[in-house]
Parts: structure tokens; sequence; C-alpha cells
């Protein structure tokens, strides 16, 4: 038998070629008769194979069947079930309020007045998450722990006069609450670009280097060392990993960001040395990102993929790959294995977000923090659609998470619990008892790439969710299209489909009242085989608010799916809504909403859904000034063309002309009247239309301005959302102009779904 066994050893794969095609042939077809027998068996012999060369002169449907057999290293399995990741930005972005710093930062600035790690792994832990990726160095280079090689870290701050150290902190308070520990490293380092004698793209030479280099002082209780060809600055950070992989271990996890906030400096990064020594000293660890392990799932908002292939296709070697980020919906699908494809190789997607708009805390007035309720659905969407979920919440200036997210990730372990704690299947039956017993090594193996199972839960009960796992270290990943049915009323309906199943797939549905399923798999790339089959029901709250305004200035809500228009603008009112417009939690006793609210110049709303004793999720809006006959003009377009971004309508979008040399974008908002002024919100265009920094300058005249403020959208590319700025002044205009727009990346265009000026 041809041998599939590879690994990252030394930063290589090694890969076994001694059998030719035929031979490979022969063992497909062993293979295949094999999976046609239909079996309900515990794995002997599970191969753990990460990559894969393709034979020459296979058809594409035994490229497809190839695919099938590759499985994911026992590093990625650990990865998979852990599940749910926490995430921590936390440093002098943090004092700053800036999403990206400049490397300029006084080292001082960073001093948490209560840091508290062990808040952070408690609510963490009780959310349900048990991994966590601390960022110890963002691209500003500032270090979070008691570095060797630079001053530029928190032995230079104020804070704990200089001998406090995060990541230690940190370290300890994972081992006390049981959570694994990664650390995110950024490659960039903008200290390292600006400083004077700073190592980043200094035009030093790639020449043998010692790891690690001695620092008086400060020996390291490890005697290892390694030699690689690196310039200053790749051993610069050869050197850190060193400290932080034997000193503050065990590592699970090493992420890798691929942002480049100033190019042009010529600095090459020596991914094969930074593979090699994390291999070497903790072998255990996933690399993220620029590496082989685990991939980005290619966007910042919580967004999952319909079908989710994490054996990927390449058309090179994974030695010589550099792991480009995959953003399109489609990255593994059979259309996607052609001529070109040489490889096959294990990279399953991670599903990050953060708790609020940005990745580090800023002012709680301007960024909104996500509902358990949209937590919970992207917990279900991300680890039940085969990927895991990274949650990011970053810590404020005390050093301690804020009590808007310790309240939602309560919230959301309670409910992770309260659902997927209690199997329903649980003392049930099934066509084949293994997928019961809850246990990953052993499986249902189907009789061909088609096939059905039963289960039957002991009592009729409701239920609306059916979790499936597929044996992926046994078998890998097989199942392409699959479907669920219930026996309802006599008969079998169709409740629920997916497209692929993986490590986990949650299918969720509406409630019914059944004790019998039937999952029925209607394409696979071959037969497939699955480890574990589990029923639930989710008690769920009322649907949450959906806001709208009509062409009067009007304010509609409705209730999540239910809303419904009519001519008149009348909702679906089968759910009691209430509402306040001081900024107060809605409850019982607060206004009842009934007919469309009538308010000109907007407000602070917040509305929530009640049904007898349970609560929705509270809504909560900043609605602008009602935008009748505003017009925008930006010097270049049609006014029509760009007074869209006033027009109250979010699916139509301004864009920008192309950035000229000393072009100077942007955009002036006539209101046609004074109003009163307190901030404003932004709908960036999604077609790559965004704004990332900006200058508000107001006027009553359009002649005579003011600049009233600057600040930038963080993040705002890979989390298009709605962004709310609030000043701390109010101010009385008629024109408000936006200008010094500019673009983030490499853009040359800026844009704008919509802009609400608030009064409020």
């Amino acid at each position: 038998m041809i041998s599939f066994n590879n690994d990252y050893n030394n930063g290589r794969v090694f890969q076994n070629y001694s059998r030719m095609k035929n031979i490979y042939l022969k063992f497909v077809v062993i293979v295949l008769l094999a999976v046609a027998v239909y079996s309900c068996q515990k794995a002997d012999n599970p191969f753990h194979v990460q990559s894969v060369k393709i034979p020459e002169g296979l058809s594409h449907q035994q490229k497809v069947e190839l695919s099938a057999m590759v499985v994911p290293h026992p590093r990625q399995m650990k990865w998979f079930e852990d599940e749910f990741f926490g995430f921590i930005h936390f440093g002098p972005n943090t004092f700053t309020g800036k999403e990206w710093g400049n490397g300029f930062e006084d080292a001082a600035i960073f001093n948490p007045s209560n840091l508290n790690t062990d808040q952070w792994c408690e609510l963490m832990k009780a959310a349900g998450i048990k991994r966590v990726i601390m960022v110890v160095k963002h691209h500003d280079g500032y270090c979070l722990w008691q570095t060797r090689y630079t001053s530029h870290s928190v032995a230079s701050s104020p804070w704990r006069d200089g001998e406090g150290d995060v990541v230690r902190d940190l370290v300890q308070s994972c081992k006390k609450f049981g959570l694994r520990l990664g650390i995110y490293l950024s490659p960039a380092d903008l200290y390292q670009i600006e400083a004077p004698d700073g190592l980043y793209g200094n035009g030093s030479e790639f020449t043998d280097r010692v790891i690690p280099r001695p620092v008086e002082g400060r020996p390291f209780a490890s005697k290892r060392t390694f030699t690689y060809k690196a310039d200053d600055y790749n051993e610069y950070f050869l050197n850190q990993l060193f400290e932080l992989l034997t000193e503050y271990g065990p590592v699970y996890e090493l992420w890798f960001d691929g942002a480049h906030p100033k190019p042009g400096t010529g600095q090459t990064y020596n991914y094969e040395a930074w593979f090699n020594i994390i291999r070497e000293l903790a072998p255990d660890a996933v690399i993220f990102g620029k590496g082989p392990d685990t991939r980005w799932c290619g966007n910042e908002g919580g967004a999952t993929r319909e079908a989710e292939y994490n054996v990927i296709p390449l058309d090179q070697s994974p030695d010589t790959y550099h792991w480009p980020d995959k953003m399109d919906d489609n990255i593994a699908g059979r259309d996607m294995i052609t001529e070109a494809t040489q490889y096959f190789h294990y990279y399953p997607a991670e599903t990050n977000t953060s708790i609020r708009h940005g990745w580090f805390w800023r002012n709680d007035n301007e960024q909104q923090v996500r509902s358990a309720n949209d937590v919970f659905d992207i917990y279900e969407r991300s680890v039940g659609g085969n990927s895991v979920f990274h949650l990011n919440i970053p810590p404020n200036t005390e050093g301690l998470f804020s009590h808007r997210e310790a309240e939602v990730l309560k919230e959301v372990g309670r409910r992770i619990q309260a659902v997927y704690g209690n199997d329903l299947l649980k003392g049930g039956t099934a066509d084949c008892k293994k997928i019961l017993d809850q246990k990953s090594e052993t499986y249902w193996q189907a009789p061909d790439k088609t096939a059905e199972i039963e289960f039957t839960l002991p009592n009729v009960t409701q239920v609306n969710r059916v979790l499936i796992q597929e044996a992926i270290a046994h078998r890998g990943e097989r199942v392409e299209e699959h479907h669920l049915e219930a026996w309802i009323n006599g008969s079998w309906v169709k409740i629920a489909d997916g497209k692929t199943i993986g490590y986990k797939r949650i299918l969720r549905f509406p409630t019914i009242q059944t004790n019998r399923f039937k999952l029925v798999i209607t394409q696979s790339r071959l037969a497939p085989a699955i480890s574990n089959i589990s029923v639930h029901y989710y008690d769920e709250p009322p649907k949450p608010v959906v806001v709208k305004r009509n062409s009067q200035g009007e304010v509609i809500l409705g209730v999540g799916t239910g809303f419904s228009w009519n001519n008149h603008g009348a909702i679906d009112l089968s759910q009691n809504i209430y509402y306040t417009l001081d900024g107060s939690e809605p409850t019982i006793t607060s206004p009842r909403y009934q007919a469309p609210l009538n308010l000109p110049y907007g407000g602070h709303l917040k509305a929530r859904a009640i049904a007898g004793d349970k609560m929705g999720a509270v809504t909560e809006m900043r609605l602008g000034i009602h935008k009748a006959g505003w017009t925008a003009t930006d010097g270049i377009s049609d006014m029509s063309e760009t007074s869209k971004i006033v027009d109250g309508n979010e699916h139509t979008r301004w864009i920008s002309e192309e950035f000229k040399a000393g072009s100077k974008p942007y955009i002036t908002i006539d209101m046609k009247q004074e109003y009163p002024f307190a901030g404003f919100s932004y709908l960036p265009n999604v077609y790559d239309g965004f704004i990332e920094s900006f200058t508000v300058e107001i006027s009553k005249d359009g002649n005579s301005w003011q600049k009233v403020y600057s600040g930038n959208f963080g993040n705002i590319r890979n989390d298009p959302s709605q962004r709310l700025v609030l000043f701390n002044d109010r101010y009385i205009a008629r024109f408000v102009k936006f200008s010094e727009l500019k673009a983030p990346g490499n853009l040359k265009r800026v844009g704008a779904a919509e802009i609400d000026i608030l009064a409020d």
C-alpha cells in the first residue's frame, strides 16, 4: 500500500512516492471495495494524512475520490475539538483608541489600572470557550511580555513598575481554568520599521544565525539552539518565538496575520525557519494563517459558507505554497479540482470576528456589542458548519472585560450547555448504534456514496436541532449533499438540508414534535462514514426586532422573519414589541408598539419582543434625522449619484472616482435647513467602497467651515457593518462635509451606502 503519512517536521513535508500510478490505482480499487461493504465498526489503524501528491494520469473522478482520503493531523483534530476560541486584542491601541498603531507610541501609554486575566479566563470558560489566542505583539511592535530583545514592551511601562507580564499572567490563568493557550505574534512590526535602529527592512544580509541569541543576565532554562539563515529581523522574530515557546508554554497555536501596514520596506520572512522552530518546540501547535495548518474563513464579520470544504486542492507542493487568503465562496468544491491540481492538503477554516466593532476596545458609546443571540447564531453556524469559532473579546483600559461583554459571554455559555449538553437521542435507537456512543473513533460506514440511516428518540418530543459528525480522523470528509427527514403525521417529511458535514454540521429547523428521523446522504466523494448524531431542542427567545423607516420618515418595527409590510406600512404583531427612546432597557412596562413612530429628528431607540416570560434580545439603533429632500455632492460625480448616500435606501450606493495624485476626496451633505448635529452613522458600500479615515466639518452657509472631528473606522473592509460616531459636543449646522477621506489598504476609491446625521 502507498504511504501518505505526512508531517511538517523540520518545516518540510516528507512523503513516500515509491509506488507508481498502476499500484496506486490498485490501492484505490481496494479501498472502494472495502467501503462498499456495509459496516458498523471501530477504526483499528487510523492514518493521519495532512497532504498527498496526486499521481499523474488520474481522472477527475479519481481525484475527487482521492481528496476524500485525506485526513487531519492529530494537532488539527485537537484544534477542531476545542471548537470555540477566545481572541484577546490588548495593547497600546486600547489606550489610543486605534485599530492599528503606528510604531511611534510611547511605551508608557500601556498602563491598565486593574488587569485581571483570571476574570478573562473565568468568563471565557463560562461561555464554553476552550482555547484562547493572545495578541502578544500587534503591528505596532509593542510586546506584552518581558522580552529580552526590545525595550518597546511592558518593561518600559509604569504598569507594575515595569515588572508586569501580561502573557505570564494569562498562562497562569489558562492553567487555572483549563484553557489552551495560543499566541498571535505579528510578523509586521511598525516599531522596528520606524525606530532609528529598527531591524525591519534594514537591508541586513541573510547569514547563519544561532537562535536564541544569548543576552547577558537573562539565560534560558532550555539549552536547545538552532541555526537558520536569517537577516536581523528574522533573527529577532525567531528569538522571540524561542522565548514564548520555551518560557510561556505549552502553546497550542501560533497565529500569523498577513497584514502589511507599511508596504515597500523590502523585508521578507523566512517562514520555513519559523515553522521549523515551532514544530521543534511546540509539536502540538497548529500554525494559522500564513502557515500550513489552519486558515482564515475569508471575512471578519462572522459570515460562514454554506459548503465549507477543508481538503483544498493545490497547484504546487505545500513546501512551496505561500498560503494566500481564501475568500471566495467556493474554494474546494469538486469543480475547483482541475488539471492543475497537484496536491490535496487538509486546511480547515476558522471563523473569526469580534464581539465589538473593531478588534481593540474603544469608547463604550461608539462600539456596539454583539448580543447573545448574535454570538450564539455564529457559534451554531461556524462550529456547526465544519469550522471553529474564534470570538475576539477586547479588554478595556482597566484590563478587564467590560460588563456588556461579560453578560453576553455568560448567556452564550448557558445556551450552549442548555441546548447541546442535552442529547434527546440518548437512550434511543439507530440503524447502527455506533453513531450513538459519542466516540469519534467508531462510526457507521455507508454502503455506497448515497445512503440513508434512521434513528429514533426514546420519546416523542419537541426538536429543532440535529447535530451530525463525519469520522474525519479515520475516513476523511466525504459528504457533499444531505438532508434530514422526520416522521410527521404518518409519513417522512423533509425538514432541513445541507452540503458538507465534516467535523460537525448543525441542522436547524422550525420546532417539530416527533421521535423518528432519517439522514439522507444524496452525494458524496466516497462512501461516507458518520461517527455521531445527536438531537437537541433550543427554547428560542422571541426573534430580534427589525427596524425600518418608510418614505415619510416613520419608524416601523417588526419581529425577525415575521416582519411583513402591507400597503399601509403595518407589520406582523404576533409578538408584542416594547420600546424606549431614552436609551433605557425596554420591559413589559415600557410603551408597546402599535403603530409607526413619527420621529423626524430620530432618536436613541431600543426595542425588544416579549412573549409571556420570554424576552427577546434588545435591538438598539441611533436613528438619524429624516432626510427628505437632502442632497450630497463630491464635486465630481453627478449629484444624483452622490445623493444616494442620503436617500434612505441602503441598497443604493455611491463610489468615488479613482484617486489621482494630489486629490482630496470629500462629500458634502446639504440638509436644506439647520439641524442639531451630535454624531453620525456610516454604512459602507460593500463593493469596494469603504471609508477608513475621515475628518468632519460643518457649516451654516456652505462657505465658512468648522472642523469638529477626525477619526477612523477600524477593520471596515473585513467587517463592513454600520459604524456609529458620537461627538462630545452638540453643534448646529446645515452643511456637513466629510473630508480627507482615505480608503483602507491599497484601494483607490471611497464609498458609502448610507450616512445618517444624528440630532441626539
